[in-house]
C-alpha cells in the first residue's frame, strides 16, 4: 500500500488515497495528527526500542552499530527498576503527558526534525536523531496499518502492510548548510523509513505537495505561488498548476521557482516566549551595578530548537552562571525563577504556553498565561500587539522568501524566453518578479490572523486562497505516492 507521509515539526500525518479521495488516518485518539515528540525515561533506552522494533533483516547490522547503547540499556532498566516488558519510550500524546509528570527525570524532544540538516553534529547525535525519527516512523507506521484494519479498509497481513511512501521535506532543512545540509537530513529520513519497514521511500518538496492538493480544484490553468508556513519552516513555490498540468508524471517544467528556511511556528513561539515570559525572569532588569542583565541565558532558555543553546543551557557551568546572576541582581527572585527552569528542565513547557497563548490570539486581543508550575499564581498577559512585534523578525523572513521564490521563477521564465505572468516582460534584471495568478497559503502557523495579514498585504491585488492549513500537505503528498508508486 502508497501512502503520503508528512512527518511534520508540530505534527505528523499519513493520508491514503480512496478512489479519487484522500483519507488521513487517525493517528491520535481524536485526530489525524499526531505531535512530533518523543519521551525516553533515559536516552539509552532509544536504541533498545529500536532494536525490539526493527526488520528481522536489520537486526544484525544495528546490534553491532548500538552495541554499546543497547548494553547500556539494560543497565538503566535495572537502575530505574524497570522489567524488560515496561515501555519506557513514548511517542506523540503519550510523549507529552510522560514529560509533564516527569519533566526533570527524562529525554524529552519536541519538533525532531527541526534538527535534521543542522550542522556541526557529532556522529553520535546524528545517530541519536536516526534512532529518534525511526522511532517515531515505527509507531506510526505501526499505528496506521492497524487503523487500516479497524476501519476495514484493508484485510489483515499483507494487504495492511504500508510498503512505500512519499515524505514530505522542506526546500531547505536548515537556514545555513544548503545542500550539504539537505542531504543529512535526507539520509536520516531515508535510512530511518527503510528501519521502520517501508520498502520505497521518495521525497516531495512540502510546498509543491501542498500546491497538489490545492491544483486538484481548478479548472483553469494557474501560476500559483504556493506558502506554506509550517512548525518548522517555510517555503514558496511557484507552481503552474491547472487541468494541462496536473496529470503529468514528470512535473519538473512546471516548478518555476523555490525559496525555504527554517523559520516557522517553532520559531513564533519562542520569540513570544522570550518577549512576553523571560521578563518576569529577569530579562530586561538590571543588576546591583546599574548595568543590564545579559541576556544570553535566557534566549538560551527558549531556544528549544536550537542543539548548541540547549546544550548550554543544560550544563552545570549555566547553572553558576545564573547563580552569580541571582547574586547580581536588583530582583533577585526574578532570577531564582530561572534557575528552576534550568535545574528542573521546564524550557519546553514554557515555550508549550508560548504556544497556547499564540493560538489563543487568533480568536482574541489578549490572553492571560498562566505560569504557576514556575511559582504559584505567576502567570503573564499577552496582547496580540506583543505577539506581533515579537514575531515581526520572522515576518519579514516570510516576505523575503515570497520575494526569492518570485525572482527566481522570473529568471526561469526569462531563460526559457517566456514572459506570460511575469511583472516585467521587458526588464529581466536580478529584481524582476514574476507575477502569479493567485497565491495559496497553507501550513498550521498561517492560521495566525498576524501571519495572514503579512502575506495578503504583500501583493494586495493578488487573490489570495487559503487551503487546509494543516492536511493539505500530506493530501497533496498522498497524491503523488499514488501516481509515483501505482505501477508497483
Amino acid at each position: 500500500m502508497f501512502v503520503g507521509f508528512d512527518y511534520g515539526s508540530a505534527n505528523c500525518a499519513i493520508g491514503i488515497m480512496q478512489g479519487d479521495t484522500v483519507q488521513l488516518l487517525a493517528l491520535s485518539e481524536q485526530s489525524a495528527y499526531l505531535p512530533s515528540t518523543l519521551y525516553a525515561m533515559d536516552r539509552e533506552l532509544i536504541a533498545e526500542a529500536v532494536y525490539r522494533g526493527l526488520p528481522t533483516e536489520f537486526k544484525a547490522d544495528y546490534a553491532n552499530k548500538r552495541a554499546a547503547q543497547i548494553s547500556r540499556a539494560r543497565m538503566v532498566r535495572h537502575e530505574l527498576d524497570l522489567d524488560a516488558n515496561t515501555q519506557a519510550v513514548f511517542v506523540g500524546e503519550q510523549a507529552v503527558s510522560a514529560y509533564l509528570d516527569m519533566p526533570e527525570e527524562g529525554f524529552y524532544v519536541r519538533s525532531p526534525k527541526s534538527f535534521l540538516g543542522a550542522t556541526g553534529l557529532r556522529p553520535e547525535q546524528v545517530a541519536l536523531f536516526e534512532d529518534i525519527v525511526t522511532l517515531m516512523m515505527m509507531h506510526i507506521k505501526v499505528r496506521a496499518e492497524s487503523i487500516l484494519v479497524e476501519k476495514g479498509l484493508a484485510k489483515p497481513g499483507a494487504e495492511a502492510t504500508i510498503t512505500h511512501a512519499v515524505i514530505g521535506r522542506p526546500v531547505n532543512f536548515q537556514g545555513i548548510g544548503g545542500e550539504e545540509s539537505n542531504r543529512q537530513a535526507e539520509t536520516i529520513l531515508t535510512l530511518a523509513a527503510k528501519r521502520a519497514g517501508f520498502i520505497g521511500v521518495d521525497f516531495l518538496f512540502e510546498p509543491l505537495a501542498a500546491g497538489m492538493d490545492y491544483e486538484a480544484t481548478l479548472t483553469d490553468n494557474k501560476t500559483v505561488l504556493v506558502v506554506d508556513v509550517g512548525g518548522g519552516t517555510t517555503d514558496c513555490s511557484v507552481v503552474k498548476m491547472g487541468p494541462a498540468h496536473k496529470y503529468k508524471a514528470d512535473r519538473s517544467e512546471d516548478f518555476l521557482g523555490h525559496s525555504g528556511q527554517r523559520i516557522g511556528g517553532n520559531d513564533l513561539d519562542i520569540a513570544l516566549a522570550m518577549n512576553a515570559f523571560m521578563p518576569h525572569f529577569g530579562l530586561g532588569s538590571l543588576m546591583i551595578n546599574g548595568k543590564p542583565m545579559p541576556s544570553k541565558a535566557f534566549w538560551n532558555a527558549v531556544a528549544v530548537n536550537d542543539i548548541s543553546a540547549q546544550r548550554e543551557f543544560n550544563t552545570l557551568s549555566s547553572r553558576k552562571l545564573i547563580d552569580e546572576l541571582i547574586k547580581e541582581a536588583e530582583q533577585p527572585q526574578l532570577l531564582k525563577r530561572l534557575l528552576k527552569v534550568q535545574q528542573q528542565q521546564l524550557s519546553y513547557q514554557l515555550v508549550r504556553q508560548a504556544e497556547r497563548a499564540k493560538i489563543a490570539l487568533s480568536d482574541t486581543d489578549n490572553t492571560d498565561v498562566n505560569l504557576d508550575f514556575i511559582e504559584a499564581a505567576l502567570h503573564a498577559d499577552v496582547s496580540r500587539e506583543l505577539f506581533e512585534n515579537a514575531i515581526e523578525p520572522s515576518l519579514t523572513k516570510v516576505e523575503a522568501l515570497m520575494h526569492q521564490a518570485l525572482t527566481q521563477a522570473a529568471k526561469t521564465l526569462a531563460a526559457t524566453n517566456v514572459a506570460v505572468n511575469c511583472s516585467a516582460t521587458e526588464d529581466l534584471s536580478a529584481e524582476a518578479e514574476c507575477k502569479p495568478d493567485v497565491i495559496y497559503v497553507t501550513g498550521g502557523t498561517a492560521r495566525s490572523p498576524a501571519i495572514y495579514a503579512k502575506i495578503s498585504g504583500i501583493y494586495p491585488d493578488i487573490p489570495v486562497v487559503v487551503g487546509d492549513h494543516f492536511g493539505s500537505v500530506t493530501a497533496g503528498l498522498t497524491r503523488w505516492a499514488q501516481k509515483l508508486f501505482a505501477k508497483h
